[in-house]
Formats: structure tokens, sequence, C-alpha cells
């Protein structure tokens, strides 16, 4: 658990560095291209979630957040045995919802910085938070599948 608990720090540390360069440094709605037509830095401010999904409804992310770390944290202590792998998925997930959980009460929105572009589609700008939440999630759900599919395997050589 003390792994998880540094990875989440320094997740958290990266994500608040990173916002507070971007604040000091690119001014709120300007653009920085660094590679054309592929990847740059765009400040804005995001009161939604994703996409600005359920903008404006500060109180409900928030909660919604303390219910993701309290979601996380049972599923911590339910697993018998954390593979280091997965100490990293945990710790970037709880570093990346308390990055974005951080800006909400603080700031009321969150910052979000990082513009990727394929072609003419732009996705929407996101931040380092963002990438441990969904990195984390993906290692987690991964293990989670990748156990599920091990243990279904193993019952069916034991009933043939």
């Amino acid at each position: 658990m003390k792994k998880i608990f540094l990875y989440s720090l320094f997740w958290l540390c990266l994500d608040q560095g990173i916002k507070k360069l971007i604040t000091i440094s690119i001014g709120l709605g300007e653009s920085v291209t660094m590679i054309p037509s592929l990847f740059g830095f765009t400040h804005v401010r995001n009161t939604g979630a994703a996409w600005s999904m359920l903008e404006g409804n500060r109180i409900f992310l928030i909660l919604v957040s303390f219910v993701a770390i309290g979601l996380v944290y049972w599923f911590m202590i339910k697993d018998k045995k954390i593979e280091p792998i997965e100490e990293i998925g945990y710790g970037i997930l709880l570093g990346g919802i308390l990055g974005n959980l951080i800006d909400r009460v603080i700031l009321g929105y969150v910052i979000d910085f990082i513009s990727i572009y394929i072609g003419s589609y732009a996705f929407p700008i996101f931040n380092v938070a963002d990438i441990g939440i969904v990195i984390g999630t993906l290692i987690i759900v991964g293990i989670m599948l990748k156990e599920d599919m091990h243990g279904d395997n193993s019952s069916r050589e034991r009933h043939k």
C-alpha cells in the first residue's frame, strides 16, 4: 500500500506542477503549437467532466470524486495480492482523481491544457490527471480481466 500512495503522490505533484507551469506560461484561452496539426498546449478552464459533460455541476463532480476514491480504496483492500503493475495503476489513478479534485475544490474548475489533433479532428483538451485516470483504470481493469480469464481457465481444467 505504501508504494501506491507514493505513486499517487508523484502523479498528483506532476499534475499540479505542470498545471501551475501552464497557468504562468500560457494565457487563458491561448494556444502554443508544438507539432503542427498534431499536438500543442491550450490553457482552458473546464467546469465539467470529460468533454465538458456535466458542465457547471461542481458539487456533484466533487462528490463523484470522493465516491471514486472510496471505490478505488475498496478495490485495493479487497485485492489480496497486488502486483507491482497494479500498484502503479492504483497510484496514478488516485493521483489523477486527486489532481482534478483539488482543482475543483480550490479553483472551482479543472485546468486542462493538452491539445491533440488528428487531421481536422481536435480531441477534447485534457490534463495529466486525466492521463493518470485513464491509464490507471486500463491497468486495473486489464489485470482484473486477466485474473478472470486465468481463473476461468483453471476451473475448466479441474472439471475435465
